[in-house]
């Protein structure tokens, strides 16, 4: 028996060194900014090394090699919160060295780091290493997106503001006819026209290159087709879903999509006071949770399965904001199943599995 014990004593030792040996050792935690990265070293419960360098390509690969002269890749972990765009020199050059990059969710960083007194640069860098120091059993590693998803997301993004800016000028349009100056309004007219005709063609040329780089990809053509098969979910609804899931390689389980999206419900109580109704969380991403309120509207109006289930429980009397929004998720859910068996949505599929 203490033989055994022995054993399985020695065991443990070596998983624990086993576990010790692949942990980090070096959390360099960045503040990201348009014209620079703040780095702060954080090593054995102390800050190492605080720099700043421009957001520059060439600048952050000259500063991490420097890092990397004094220890190997294998023990540094980088964690920066999630900026948009300007990350894009630091994630480029963490892949061409082979550095672990861990991009993390401001609001995560914010509620996980305690009460702060003060606010800059260097203390958020300071915050950020720490934050991946404590948490770093649950990093997430980013890996870049392939390069037709990455040109996608910044055309859809300018045909977005693109659009935005033409509704703005549509409505200056209809709006101000009644109300000034009939000669005023009419050169207001000819010049809000013309860029109207501009932002036409801008748009135009927009949508031909993003068709083109979907029907050259072999995956996101086939993605799109898969996904336009289903009731209510157009070419925008369906090419947003790729992109914010690219391509359905970091979401596998629709649920969690769902929680993203702004869609599922979760319960609000507490004590014997708070008794709130299920409801949705306000932190998710507006511009998809939008569009697929979109779909859901136009789902409900067709008369498939959805349009059915959609009359049917308004005339039981439920809400329809909430019916509409137990048809997002099934919109999401339906959009996740044809993906993964690669087919095209069928109306009143019948299981044959089910047909004794």
């Amino acid at each position: 028996m203490q033989l055994r014990f022995l054993g399985l004593f020695q065991v443990s030792l070596l998983f624990m060194f086993a576990k010790f040996k692949v942990m980090k050792k070096i959390f360099i935690g960045v503040d990201v900014s348009k014209l620079k990265l703040d780095f702060c070293n954080y090593q054995d419960g102390q800050f190492c090394k605080e720099e700043v360098v421009t957001n520059h390509s060439s600048a952050i690969k000259s500063h991490l090699e420097s890092i990397l002269k004094d220890t190997s890749k294998e023990k540094v972990l980088i964690c920066a919160e999630y900026t948009g765009q300007y990350i894009y020199p630091l994630s480029c050059v963490c892949k061409d060295l082979e550095l672990d990059l861990w991009i993390e969710n401001p609001v995560q960083i914010k509620f996980r780091s305690g009460m702060q007194r003060g606010k800059n640069d260097k203390l958020d860098a300071r915050k950020i290493a720490i934050y991946a120091q404590r948490f770093e059993d649950q990093a997430s590693l980013f890996s870049m997106p392939e390069d037709a998803i990455q040109n996608l997301k910044q055309l859809v993004s300018e045909r977005d503001m693109l659009v935005c800016d033409r509704a703005k000028y549509k409505g200056q349009l209809t709006d101000q006819r009644d109300f000034m100056n009939q000669q005023i309004y009419t050169k207001k007219h000819k010049r809000l026209s013309q860029l109207i005709q501009n932002l036409n063609q801008a748009i135009k040329q927009i949508e031909d290159q993003i068709q083109s780089i979907i029907d050259n990809d072999e995956t996101l053509s086939k993605q799109h087709y898969l996904l336009c098969s289903i009731d209510g979910v157009g070419e925008r609804t369906s090419l947003k879903m790729i992109l914010e899931t690219n391509a359905f390689r970091d979401f596998k389980d629709p649920r969690k999509f769902c929680c993203h999206a702004g869609v599922a419900p979760f319960s609000y109580t507490s004590g014997s006071s708070v008794r709130s109704k299920r409801k949705v969380s306000k932190r998710a991403d507006k511009s998809i949770k939008a569009l697929l309120h979109m779909a859901a509207l136009s789902a409900s109006k067709t008369n498939g399965d959805l349009g059915h289930y959609y009359n049917r429980k308004v005339a039981e009397g439920k809400n329809k904001m909430t019916v509409l929004n137990a048809i997002r998720a099934k919109l999401v859910l339906r959009m996740f199943a044809v993906i993964k068996n690669e087919k095209m949505y069928i109306q009143n599929y019948i299981n044959p599995l089910s047909v004794s």
